[in-house]
């Protein structure tokens, strides 16, 4: 029975311990954008291509 009350102050601290870690990486501004860096290299291609397009523009108007 001794071993079930140890496991269980063992498995409290370790919850505490990663809720803290996550805390503190939320406060850090570790998860703010999820999003855009998964989708940048979709769509990388098409911002080097649209570059030269508009320098080739620009020059012609003046």
């Amino acid at each position: 029975m001794s071993v079930i009350y140890l496991l269980i102050c063992i498995s409290i601290v370790l919850a505490v311990t990663f809720l803290y870690v996550f805390i503190r990486a939320v406060r850090s501004g570790q998860f703010d954008d999820d999003y855009t860096p998964s989708v940048r290299m979709l769509f990388e291609d098409e911002i080097k291509k649209s570059k030269p397009k508009t320098n080739i523009n620009s020059e012609n108007r003046e």
